[in-house]
């Protein structure tokens, strides 16, 4: 059974134990982050690019990209033409990189987990990936995301089983006015990084 250990920069992400901590260690993960998650063949990002194409036409905007790092999503979203894109994250260093890739109409530092400052449906959809797992945001930072998205919108997340099974799905399920569209079967998010532990990726629309 796999740990979920891992050495370098990654391992470093998971240690951390508050918001702070895990702004740090991307902070300083930033300028290597694209290269070492291409290695890594890290799919979340194309998972949730795919995902959010099939629930969402082309055209759709605003979109926010919540937990944007260093923007791997920002050229796909624009490419599928969904516009305008917005990215937040908790990492000035991730979003510095984001920012001069230059895809993004706006982007914000904030953290997930607490009250943002968008408009109730602001977003026609919102995509989350790579930010449900260890050591990051949990089921706290639900009621926030689907406030912030249209009624009809769709909401694409990825989530590492381990929370999935440890009651972030049943948080989910039991979020007012939800319904969930689709949850693939687990997959692992980076084949080349030995012992990670799978997750899964799902589609909730607000009613």
């Amino acid at each position: 059974m796999s740990t979920g250990q891992h050495d370098g920069h990654l391992g470093k992400v998971y240690e951390a134990k508050a918001p702070e901590q895990v702004a740090a260690a991307y902070d300083a993960w930033a300028a290597s982050y694209d290269a070492e998650m291409a290695a890594a063949g890290y799919r979340h990002p194309s998972i949730g690019c795919a995902l959010l194409a099939r629930y969402a036409p082309r055209g759709t905007g605003p979109v926010l990209d919540a937990g944007c790092g260093t923007g791997l999503l920002g050229d796909w979203l624009f490419i599928l033409g969904f516009d305008p894109v917005e990215g937040l994250d908790l990492s000035p260093g991730m979003l510095a990189v984001a920012r001069s890739k230059g895809r993004y109409a706006r982007l914000h530092q904030l953290a997930l987990g607490r009250a943002l400052p968008f408009a109730d449906g602001q977003f026609a959809a919102v995509i989350s990936t790579g930010v449900f797992t260890t050591g990051h945001v949990g089921a706290e930072a639900l009621p926030e995301l689907i406030r912030i998205t249209a009624p009809g919108g769709p909401l694409v997340l990825t989530v590492k089983t381990s929370l999935w099974d440890s009651g972030f799905a049943a948080a989910l399920h039991g979020q007012p006015g939800i319904e969930i569209m689709e949850t693939t079967p687990p997959y692992v998010s980076m084949p080349g990084e030995p012992g990670t532990i799978p997750s899964l990726a799902v589609v909730a629309r607000r009613r």
